[in-house]
């Protein structure tokens, strides 16, 4: 575990982290990011900005989770088909050389 210190929303934060300390200092960037968009506006404060950007965020991930998921089922159909056709191609093989083997 890697202790990183972050700042969000102007307030450092020591965090426990399993990953890349990079990676975590790019999280905490993003929902700055979002909070400090949110409270540009200067009429939410900022635990309404930090729900806000947090209900943001959590939209993304489904949306992303649910785009992966059709990608997914995608990639299986491709996989399945793919197999169907190599199937067709080993029969009409064994068909084309069975009508040479009649010649």
């Amino acid at each position: 575990m890697n202790r990183v210190t972050v700042t969000i929303a102007e307030r450092p934060f020591t965090l426990l982290a399993e990953g890349d300390a990079e990676f975590t200092q790019k999280v905490a960037g993003h929902l700055d990011g979002q909070i400090a968009q949110l409270l540009d506006g200067g009429k939410l404060s900022l635990l309404d900005a930090c729900i806000l950007a947090a209900l943001n965020i959590t939209e993304d991930y489904f949306k992303e989770q649910e785009s992966s998921e059709n990608l997914r089922r995608q990639l299986k159909e491709y996989l399945e088909e793919s197999a169907k056709l190599k199937l067709e191609l080993s029969e009409a093989r064994r068909e084309i050389f069975a009508l040479k083997g009649k010649k």
